[in-house]
């Protein structure tokens, strides 16, 4: 027996004992074609012998100080790596140990720096349903799956929420990108002029929805308008890139592909891939100088920040995932993955919606795909996937709730950036081939009929 508290209770996992490449090796001998990362994360792979001699190097000089006692030369060098690839006027780094500790920076950093700046009125953060931003009460409170919220629904914080953007369920049978687009956008807009002017610090939006949503990006526009609106009212815009960040969509960051850029960007998951737990936030020159000629000190900290052997591992990641090549080959892979799946899958009836941008790219799965009813959330459909696909020697990264929090299934799929044609030919084989056996199991069980299983399940239009 196991003294460990595993994510489920009731089952014992199997055992990881070996990673190389993409592959990882359990305890049976058995491999895995990892291809997910985890959860976005093994961006390069499980075995970069880089990336292990900047873990031992460093080890061999100094495993530990504290942040307030002193800084390192590998949080100074990491932070400059980090520095040198974002736009200006993002500039300041602070490093931190997981996206969720990034994101409740984030938001009280937004909130000290209206405070400093003379306007305490705004208290108001806004996030949107179906976005995930960790799990500390902070991050859970900004984030609007429903279904990770309800449970500590009496912990969190005061947030708003606005829609998704969300065009496979959003969008209206006749209208437009843009004007779907602009119609979800603008109630923010709406949101600022209900709540009173000046009193919301910060809006908070993943760039490309990660786990709770399944790798959604936004329709074209909608960031555009997001900006505006943000600069209109004086709220700041928080870029939530844990997920998508670093190269995972084609692009170093993901703001990049929407033409706009952040006032504070948080990025994780590929920052150490996966060989040190590390996270960033980042903040603009003018909420840096704001505090700086203020009290002069963010009114926050974590005993591990600015980890040093954590950072060593991060200013090497930074240095490979930066290459030009490297990303453009996310790019090309990701077309390659997205376009394998739409012809395997496509014409699938349980299959309603592939999507996302470089490596990562989700799949969504209805009961039927006309009305886009879900599956009932007890037929457990995403983890029937996923464990048809481990059978078969391959991980996939399952979710429900993709509707409403509560309702409807995705898979994502977000493999190591290092992976060839030929291994993303294998992915879409083995992923295709066990979501044909996972859907047609789901559909057996409900009585040999997908529309048995959804209950009276409608389609929903900007869940909310």
């Amino acid at each position: 027996m196991s003294s460990l508290l595993h994510r489920n209770l009731r089952v014992e996992p199997p055992v990881a004992v070996r990673g190389e490449d993409i592959y990882i090796y359990d305890a049976g001998g058995r491999r895995y074609l990892d291809a997910c990362g985890g959860a976005a994360v093994s961006c390069l792979g499980h075995s970069d012998p880089d990336m292990a001699e900047a873990i031992r190097e460093q080890l061999g000089k100094l495993a530990y100080s504290h942040s307030s006692f002193f800084t390192t030369e590998a949080a100074e060098t990491a932070g400059a790596a980090l520095a040198a690839h974002l736009p200006r006027p993002l500039e300041k780094v602070l490093f931190v140990s997981s996206g969720s500790e990034a994101v409740e920076a984030a938001v009280k950093i937004a909130r000290q720096y209206f405070v400093e700046k003379g306007e305490p009125q705004r208290r108001h953060i806004v996030g949107r349903w179906q976005s995930y931003h960790g799990n500390t009460l902070g991050a859970l409170s900004a984030g609007g799956n429903k279904g990770r919220r309800a449970l500590y629904e009496p912990l969190l914080n005061q947030s708003e929420h606005i829609s998704a953007c969300y065009a496979y369920r959003g969008r209206g049978h006749n209208e437009t990108d843009e004007a779907y687009g602009q119609r979800v956008a603008s109630e923010l807009d709406e949101l600022a002029l209900q709540l009173g002017p000046g009193t919301i610090a910060a809006f908070v939006a993943e760039t490309v929805v990660g786990a709770t949503l399944g790798a959604v990006p936004a329709v074209s526009g909608y960031f555009r308008a997001i900006r505006e609106i943000c600069d209109r009212h004086g709220i700041l815009l928080i870029l939530d890139e844990v997920m998508c960040g670093l190269g995972r969509t084609g692009s170093l960051f993901a703001f990049e592909q929407e033409g706009i850029l952040p006032d504070i960007l948080c990025i994780a998951k590929g920052l150490g891939a996966g060989y040190q737990p590390i996270a960033a936030m980042v903040v603009s020159q003018k909420v840096h100088d704001t505090i700086r000629d203020g009290t002069g000190a963010f009114l926050h900290g974590h005993t591990y920040q600015a980890h040093p052997v954590a950072c060593a591992a991060a200013k090497v990641a930074i240095d490979k995932i930066a290459r030009p090549e490297l990303i453009a080959h996310v790019a090309d892979r990701g077309e390659q993955l997205i376009e394998g799946l739409r012809q395997r899958l496509a014409g699938h009836r349980f299959v309603g919606d592939i999507r996302g941008r470089g490596l990562f790219v989700g799949i969504e799965f209805v009961a039927d795909r006309e009305t886009k009813a879900p599956f009932a959330a007890a037929a457990g459909v995403n983890r029937m996937v996923k464990q048809a696909a481990m059978e078969r020697g391959l991980l996939c990264y399952p979710m429900g709730g993709t509707v409403d929090g509560r309702t409807g299934d995705h898979v994502l799929l977000a493999p190591p950036f290092i992976i060839s044609a030929g291994e993303i030919d294998d992915v879409v084989g083995t992923f295709s081939d066990a979501v044909e056996e996972a859907l047609e199991r789901a559909s057996s069980k409900s009585g040999n009929t997908a529309r048995a299983a959804v209950a009276g399940a409608r389609r929903v239009v900007n869940p909310a």
